[in-house]
């Protein structure tokens, strides 16, 4: 047992036992105040707090740190040699660290192969499944595919009654370059004696080798005419022993015979049994070979069902999943019409009208076509028949065969790069391998089938596979870890997700919580788990399962560590470790630690007594004032109502089933569902894209819909504001992103000393040649590649991590130099700048508005989490540059990522600012304290993936709470906000 912490006793972690908790003492890394901190060990422990008020700083800049360096400094001379130059954090001591692993929301790859089911492992084990115990099955007649083994000729032979004789023959092969007399000759010498002519003109008989090559050629050959020749390589007798079991020696006669008649006859082998007469009773052809209906078969092997391998990549896509092919939603983009009204684009014109579209329409009733019906509304036969066709017309298969014979003239090269895009391949149905690994199955499934079902489907086959005996013996082991893999993928909410989805697709959330479920899936122990907002992404029905997750973690013997704001997670910790009290410098200290329950009554306890704060410390803990209602995000007093709308029809991409939905303007919209019930494909993939190409902006191809109406005019741009990074190089920052910087440059440029020295703005810029520190190009840091580890970045020691030459940091303003300035936080540089420059102030305010006064001025865009890179960019808009104000939509993807309750309310206050202005906001959210302050709520569900897809519910949240219980998630969960 962990000896409890007392919350009524100030902690001396000197005197704690490392062996019973991780001890940090005096931590003063970035805005730490040199706190002390002791962590249980094997326990889960939540660390919260505002955003930036040092929770990562402590848990990954500190700890991980730490840890990541006594790793390092346990290995090679090679990598040891960095050390003296790789910062320690900075701490007096940190004392019991376990093996640690970090689990960020980075999506940290992006190869074009990489997927869910490569990333977790769990590929790998299907691999090894179909591999050992995959049964290989005919496409042709869906018969099993096997090779004959010497035991089952020699079963075979045994099945019949004390005897019965027995011929072993094989093929008798004439190979190239020989002629029959000359391998006669050649199997003479070998000690073959007889050979079985069946079907010449004496009818079956047995010939004597040595009598063949007596006779003259002509006679051989009429003999032979027509005939097939065996080579006879033994006869005997079946016979058992005095116990009913066939002879041994005869056992061992027959499978020599067996095997020689393999090697000879080119892997064919055929056993004749006859009666004493001669009769012929039974004869059947046994084969070494994999193959079938004429077909050879290639042996289930591991490489077989590898995509990333040449050999068993798809030969069309080349193990990638797409072609560029012919797009059938390009060729049929409004499915609401019919064949009669022009649904087939490429024969609207009057020639192909003509050739082609004419005789399906004259002859559609000889084969009872539907003309005037919606293509949406045909089957999925009649869908087919218009690409394959038939006797009566062409279909557009053989249409754009036509138009590609035809490609020499220009006209044609432009049709068809009309109708060209990036398509499924045929061949591989997407799952990247060759087409005969689908031949292979388990269970009656393929690997292809398996890899295309939701995971929540694929959880549900590996429940129920049977196996026969053999099989099961031998998959016995790979199915536990699949089983296992699988449900801890499923318990972490991504049960949506199919296991051949692209890796880089994924969100930052969905890719941590796949980090996640390989960590649980390795079952490591005695290890130091640090996670960063695990329930990014999370619908609040999700977090619980989440919450069951983690606790597995821990109770394999890990401790485990989460940064998080989810009040889900803090209630079911071992340990809440509260850092604030507020952000940036006002952070950095001890503000509670104790469980939930402690905190909860000690928080009652002040109430009762008219104490200001109970806790034994200095301050008071914004965390524990949400969890215990003290301090609540206010319900708005009116929802606004909008006369305008935007409406999508029959949006059906991914899982969406054909939906339309109606977005008020000049609102806050927020569009909610569980995790995988479509919210981000009817925003990202549908509606955003579909929304640039209407305003004729160049957009990737939007997703599967009717069509888009409604109040259109009224937009006048759209701006998708989501966690992606604000930058890709590694100088830019949130300054230069708000475009406050090159006023800064500006203001610098003017001072005294510039004005001596003729330094022009561009001196203060780390983009260019001249004021830069040309060591680190304006770094700061220069980057050490190593040999199998991640590359370490160091303090340049041309500047000092300064970033600048000496004789530009001459020049300061109010004491300060440029680098001083881009090193203070936001809320430093406006308490600095609304004394040295007002108007710069200004400019920086709204990185403040959006919660961001704790982050660097200079700060690198790429250090940014994905929810600060959103405020970073919402901050650009809030500003006074926008020029579109009053009518641009914009989009935001799950902006509260990374936010605590109090900063959700500062965020709320920054979003409302916008509508105020007269834009359009619509957001994709799970969080209950942004939902409730929606002015109207869009519902997707009712579950995750294919049963997802559904326009569950619309209108206010004060509508939706009084849905019936249990029928709506998310009204549920809201039930309690409203």
């Amino acid at each position: 047992m962990t000896p409890a912490i007392d919350v009524d006793q100030p902690r001396a972690v000197d005197h704690l036992d490392p062996k019973q908790f991780i001890i940090i003492k005096g931590a003063k890394v970035h805005n730490l105040k040199g706190i002390d901190v002791a962590i249980p060990r094997n326990k889960l422990v939540v660390l919260t707090g505002l955003s930036g008020s040092g929770k990562s700083s402590l848990a990954f800049d500190t700890l991980f740190a730490e840890g990541q360096r006594m790793y390092v400094e346990s290995l090679s001379s090679y990598a040891r040699q960095f050390l003296g130059r790789m910062e320690k954090p900075d701490v007096e001591y940190i004392k019991g660290v376990s093996p640690a692993i970090a689990i960020e929301q980075k999506v940290s790859t992006r190869n074009p192969r990489s997927t869910v089911g490569t990333s977790t492992e769990i590929y790998d084990y299907l691999k090894l499944l179909f591999a050992r115990a995959g049964t290989t099955y005919s496409p042709v007649s869906g018969e099993e595919v096997r090779r004959d083994t010497i035991t089952d000729v020699v079963n075979y032979i045994f099945s019949f009654e004390a005897g019965k004789r027995v011929l072993i023959m094989t093929p008798l092969i004439v190979h190239e370059g020989r002629t029959l007399d000359y391998e006669l000759k050649i199997l003479l010498q070998k000690g073959y004696t007889r050979v079985v002519i069946d079907g010449g003109p004496t009818g079956r008989q047995t010939v004597q080798v040595e009598e063949l090559l007596e006779q003259e050629a002509d006679r051989v050959n009429s003999l032979v005419n027509g005939a097939s020749l065996e080579l006879l390589i033994d006869r005997g007798t079946v016979q058992f022993d005095d116990a009913g079991q066939p002879d041994e020696d005869t056992q061992y006669r027959f499978s020599d015979s067996v095997q020689t008649a393999f090697n000879e006859g080119n892997a064919v082998c055929r056993v004749t049994i006859t009666d004493r007469d001669n009769t012929v009773e039974a004869s059947r052809v046994f084969s070494d070979k994999f193959e079938l209906d004429g077909i050879s078969f290639e042996e289930p092997s591991v490489n077989l069902f590898t995509f990333n391998n040449p050999y068993g990549a798809c030969r069309r896509c080349d193990g990638f999943g797409k072609v560029l092919g012919i797009d059938p939603d390009l060729v049929i983009p409004d499915k609401n019409l019919s064949i009669f009204e022009g649904a087939i684009m490429p024969w609207r014109s009057e020639k192909m009208s003509q050739e082609f579209l004419k005789p399906l329409l004259k002859n559609g009733i000889r084969f009872d076509f539907p003309i005037h019906r919606p293509y949406k509304d045909l089957t999925s036969k009649e869908q087919k028949l218009l690409w394959t066709g038939n006797k009566y017309f062409d279909g557009l298969d053989q249409f754009f065969q036509f138009v590609e014979s035809q490609t020499f003239k220009v006209q044609y090269r432009v049709m068809l790069s009309r109708y060209r895009g990036k398509t499924t391949c045929p061949e591989c149905r997407g799952s990247r391998l060759r087409k005969d690994a689908s031949y292979v199955k388990v269970s009656g499934a393929s690997i292809t089938d398996i890899v295309l079902m939701p995971i929540t489907e694929a959880v549900q086959f590996f429940r129920n596979i049977e196996l026969p005996t053999h099989q099961q013996q031998i998959a016995n082991r790979i199915l536990t870890e699949i089983q296992n893999r699988l449900d801890y993928m499923e318990r972490v909410g991504l049960g949506y997700l199919t296991l051949n989805r692209l890796t880089n697709s994924l969100s930052g959330g969905e890719y941590q919580r796949i980090k996640l479920a390989t960590s649980l899936g390795s079952a490591l122990v005695g290890s130091m788990y640090i996670l960063d907002e695990p329930s990014i992404g999370l619908h609040p029905r999700d977090t619980k399962r989440l919450v069951s997750v983690l606790e597995t973690l821990r109770d394999l013997g890990n401790t485990v560590i989460v940064v998080e704001h989810e009040e889900e997670v803090m209630r079911a910790a071992d340990q809440l470790i509260d850092i604030g009290p507020d952000a940036g410098t006002l952070g950095g200290e001890l503000v509670f630690q104790g469980s939930f329950a402690q905190a909860v009554w000690s928080e009652g306890r002040g109430e009762s007594e008219d104490v200001k704060n109970p806790l034994p410390y200095a301050h008071r803990s914004h965390t524990l004032d949400f969890l215990t209602g003290r301090e609540t995000v206010p319900v708005p007093s009116f929802r606004r109502k909008s006369t305008n709308f935007i409406e999508l029809k029959g949006a059906r991409e991914n899982n969406l089933k054909d939906v339309d939905v109606r977005f008020p303007l000049n609102t806050l919209t927020v569009v909610t569902g569980v995790s995988g019930s479509g919210k981000s494909t009817l925003i990202r993939k549908v509606l955003y894209p579909a929304l640039l190409r209407q305003r004729g902006d160049a957009a990737e191809e939007a997703g599967k819909y009717a069509e888009l109406t409604g109040s259109l005019d009224r937009i006048k741009a759209i701006e998708m504001i989501d966690q992606n990074p604000i930058g890709k190089s590694s100088r830019s920052n949130p300054v230069t992103y708000i475009k406050a910087y090159d006023y800064l440059r500006q203001v610098m440029a003017e001072q005294p000393v510039s004005k001596s020295r003729g330094y022009k703005p561009s001196h203060f810029s780390f983009n260019v040649d001249g004021g830069r520190c040309e060591v680190c190009q304006g770094e700061g840091e220069v980057k050490i590649e190593m040999q199998f580890m991640a590359d370490i970045y160091l303090k340049c020691e041309g500047c000092d991590g300064r970033r600048f030459k000496q004789e530009v940091l001459e020049v300061t303003l109010r004491d300060k130099n440029i680098s001083d300035i881009l090193n203070l936080t936001v809320d430093e540089a406006i308490d600095f700048f609304r004394v040295a420059d007002f108007k710069m102030a200004d400019k920086l305010q709204p990185l403040q508005d959006v919660g961001l006064g704790y982050i660097g001025l200079g700060q690198s865009a790429n250090t940014l989490s994905g929810g600060e890179a959103q405020r970073v960019k919402l901050a650009s808009f809030l500003g006074k540059g926008n020029p579109k104000k009053g009518g641009t939509l914009f989009i935001f993807d799950e902006p509260t990522t990374g936010l605590h309750f109090h900063d959700i309310r500062k965020l709320l206050v920054a979003i409302n600012a916008l509508v105020d202005q007269g834009d359009s906001v619509i957001i994709i959210e799970h969080n209950m304290e942004v939902v409730k302050n929606a002015d109207y709520i869009i519902d997707l569900g009712p579950e995750g993936g294919d049963t997802g897809g559904y326009v569950t519910f619309t209108g206010t949240p004060e509508a939706m709470v009084q849905l019936p219980q249990g029928e709506n998630y998310t009204a549920d969960y809201l039930r309690g906000k409203v």
